[in-house]
C-alpha cells in the first residue's frame, strides 16, 4: 500500500539497511506547526514535507476552518505555491497545493486554486479581495533548496497569530488518518468548487497598486535605467507588469536568473539578504546596460533588496533599515502632497517591528502622524494595520529590517513587487532633482536625526547555554537585577519581553505582548543607543539589534558610528560572553 512511490523507497532503503539513526530522524518528531506554519526539508516521514503530511496538515486545518466558520463552505479559501520541488521524494510546492486543495474540495468547501506560480503577497491580496476565509501559500521564501513551507493566512488577510496556530496544529493530530480519496488530486479537475484566481488577481492587483502611483508623468519620461533579477524564483514576470502599471519602462532582467529554477544554480543561498554574493551577477549586468539601480526579489517576491551605483563606481547595497527610512520618507511625502485622502493627519500610521530602526518613529514625531512598535514579523504588523484600518485609521506604510515591506493597503502582509516598483518610482522622481537614493538617504537623516544600526548574531546550539545567559542578564547583580551598565554605557531603561518588565511603564509591565517560550530583551542606554538581544524561532542563533539614535542637527556621522561600534563591543565582551559561553560568531 504506497501512494508516493519515491517516499516509500527511501523508507525501504533505509529499513533494508537497518539504519536506525535516519529512521530515528524522519519519523521521531512531527513537523511542529507554528504561526508561520510549517517550513522543513522535504523528503520521507513526519519530520518532512512530503504528500501525507501535506494531506494531514490541510485535513486539520479545515477542520478547524470549519469550526470557526459557518459560511466555509460558501466563501472557501484561496491557495497558490512558488516553484519549488524536490526530485527525489517527488515533493513540489504545485503537488503540495493541489492535495491541499483536493482536501478541502472533498469536504464540499470552494477553493480558488492558482494555477500557475504566483508571489506569496497573492494569496493575502486574494483572502481581502474575495473575502474569502483563509489562504495558504505553498512556499518556504528563501530557505535553502530543499526546503519547503506551509504558510497560512486568517480572513482578515493577515498571517495567522497565536491561538490559531494551538488550535489548527491539535486539529492535525486528530486528523491523521488520510480521507478517502486523498491522494487522488485529479478529481479537482472536474469539480465545479475549483476556481482559478490567476487572471482576475493579475489585473485587480495591479489595479489596485496604481493607488500608490502619483509621477506617472516622470515615469513614461525618465532616464534611469534599472536591473532586476528574482533569484531562479517567482518574481520576473510580475515586477515586469508592476513596472508597466506605472508607465515604467520594463527592467533589465538579469538572464540566468530570471526563469523559475528549483536548483538556484547561480547562487549559494537565494536570499537576497545576504548582499552582494546574490548581486554579483546583477552588478555585472548594471555595468553592462548602464542601470544605476539593483531591484533584487527573493525566490517568492514577498522581499526586497535595493542597490545604487555610487559616484565613486561602487555599489551600496541598502540595509532593510536605510530602505525601510526612505520608503516611509516617501509614502508620507506622497501621501501629504497628493493624497485624494480627506483624513487628518492624526488618523494616520505607520509601524515597524521592535527589532527594526526606529527612523518612522523621528519622521512621525516631527510630521505629526502616529507610528507604532509591534513585535518581530509581519504576522504581527498585518494584524495591527488592520485592526486600526478597522477603526478607521489610514496605515500608510510598515517593514521590518528584514527587507519586508508593506507599501500598499491591499496586502497585509510584505510585497516585494508593489515594493520594487514604488521605490522605481521614488528613484525616478529624485532624478529629475538631481538625487540618488543615498543622497536623499542623508537629507532624511539631516532632517529626522541619524539612526546608525548594526546587527549581528552568535550561533549556539545548546539550549542550556542560551537559557543560562538570558538568566544572567535577570540575574546580574543579585536576584532579580538587570545591568545598570554595559562597560562604560549607563544603562536608562529595560523592556523584557519574555517576562513582560519594562521599567519605563508607570507600572513596570510591558505593553506589547510577551512570550516565555523565546527570549528577548532591549536595553535602552543613557547616551541614545538601544540594543535588543533576541533568540531566533528557526535557527540555532542569539540574534542582537542595535541602534544610535541622534537629535537632529547632529551630523558628525563618523562619530556617530564610532560609539555604535563601541557599544556593540560592550555588549559583545559584557553580555554575551562569547568566550565563556563557547559562542562561534557569524562569519561574513
Amino acid at each position: 500500500y504506497q501512494q508516493n512511490p519515491k517516499t516509500y523507497t527511501i523508507v525501504k532503503q533505509l529499513l533494508a539497511e537497518g539504519n536506525a539513526g535516519e529512521l530515528q530522524k524522519y519519523f521521531g518528531s512531527r513537523m511542529e506547526f507554528g504561526t508561520a506554519g510549517l517550513r522543513a526539508a522535504m523528503g520521507a516521514g513526519i519530520s518532512h514535507m512530503n504528500d501525507l503530511t501535506i494531506i494531514q496538515t490541510t485535513q486539520g486545518f479545515c477542520r478547524y476552518l470549519e469550526k470557526n466558520f459557518s459560511d466555509l463552505k460558501k466563501r472557501g479559501v484561496v491557495i497558490g505555491f512558488d516553484a519549488r520541488a524536490h526530485l527525489c521524494s517527488g515533493g513540489s510546492s504545485k503537488r503540495f497545493a493541489r492535495l491541499a486543495a483536493n482536501t478541502f474540495i472533498s469536504q464540499g468547501v470552494p477553493v480558488y486554486l492558482f494555477s500557475d506560480i504566483i508571489p506569496t503577497p497573492f494569496v493575502p491580496y486574494t483572502v481581502t479581495h474575495l473575502k474569502l476565509c483563509a489562504g495558504i501559500m505553498v512556499t518556504a521564501s528563501h530557505n535553502p533548496k530543499q526546503d519547503n513551507g506551509y504558510k497560512v493566512y486568517w480572513e482578515n488577510g493577515a498571517q495567522i497569530i497565536s491561538p490559531h496556530d494551538k488550535g489548527i496544529s491539535q486539529a492535525i493530530e486528530e486528523n491523521q488518518e488520510p480521507w478517502p480519496q486523498a491522494w487522488d488530486d485529479k478529481l479537482i479537475d472536474s469539480s465545479p468548487l475549483l476556481h482559478d484566481p490567476y487572471a482576475m488577481v493579475n489585473k485587480e492587483y495591479f489595479k489596485d497598486i496604481q493607488k500608490q502611483c502619483f509621477y506617472r508623468n516622470i515615469n513614461k519620461e525618465t532616464n534611469l535605467k534599472f536591473v532586476h533579477t528574482s533569484v531562479h524564483g517567482v518574481g520576473h514576470k510580475f515586477v515586469q507588469l508592476a513596472f508597466k502599471a506605472f508607465d515604467l519602462s520594463p527592467p533589465f532582467a538579469v538572464p540566468e536568473q530570471k526563469d523559475p529554477d528549483p536548483d538556484f544554480p547561480t547562487v549559494k543561498y537565494p536570499n537576497p539578504e545576504e548582499g552582494k554574493g546574490v548581486l554579483t551577477l546583477s552588478f555585472a549586468l548594471a555595468e553592462k546596460d548602464g542601470a544605476r539601480i539593483i531591484l533584487a526579489n527573493d525566490p517568492d517576491a514577498d522581499r526586497l533588496a535595493v542597490a545604487e551605483k555610487q559616484e565613486s563606481g561602487e555599489w551600496k547595497v541598502f540595509s532593510g533599515n536605510e530602505l525601510g527610512a526612505l520608503l516611509g520618507w516617501w509614502i508620507f511625502t506622497c501621501w501629504k502632497n497628493n493624497s485624494r485622502d480627506t483624513r487628518a493627519i492624526k488618523d494616520v500610521y505607520m509601524l515597524s517591528s521592535t527589532v527594526s530602526s526606529k527612523i518612522l518613529r523621528a519622521i512621525a514625531l516631527k510630521e505629526g502622524f502616529h507610528f507604532e512598535e509591534t513585535l518581530t514579523g509581519f504576522k504581527w504588523m498585518g494584524n495591527r494595520a488592520k485592526q486600526l484600518m478597522d477603526q478607521g485609521k489610514a496605515v500608510l506604510f510598515a517593514f521590518e529590517e528584514a527587507i519586508g515591506y508593506m507599501c500598499c493597503p491591499a496586502v497585509l502582509d510584505k510585497d516585494g513587487v508593489s515594493a520594487a516598483v514604488i521605490t522605481a518610482e521614488m528613484a525616478s522622481f529624485l532624478a529629475t532633482r538631481n538625487l540618488s537614493l543615498s543622497q536623499q538617504l542623508k537629507a532624511v537623516y539631516d532632517e529626522y536625526g541619524f539612526h546608525i544600526t548594526k546587527a549581528s548574531y552568535f550561533i549556539c546550539h545548546d539550549p542550556k547555554v542560551i537559557q543560562q545567559l538570558f538568566d544572567n542578564l535577570r540575574n546580574f547583580d543579585g536576584k532579580n537585577t538587570y545591568p545598570k551598565s554595559c562597560g562604560r554605557f549607563k544603562v536608562s531603561g529595560i523592556r523584557d519581553l519574555t517576562t513582560g518588565y519594562d521599567s519605563s511603564q508607570p507600572d513596570q509591565k510591558a505593553i506589547l505582548p510577551t512570550s516565555k517560550s523565546s527570549q528577548m530583551i532591549t536595553f535602552t542606554f543613557a547616551n541614545g543607543g538601544v540594543a535588543t538581544m533576541r533568540t531566533s524561532g528557526t535557527e540555532p542563533k542569539i540574534k542582537y539589534y542595535s541602534e544610535l539614535c541622534a537629535p537632529p542637527g547632529n551630523s558628525d556621522v563618523e562619530q556617530l558610528k564610532k560609539e555604535l561600534d563601541e557599544l556593540v563591543n560592550a555588549l559583545e565582551k559584557h553580555f554575551f560572553q562569547p568566550e565563556k559561553n563557547k559562542l562561534q560568531r557569524k562569519t561574513e
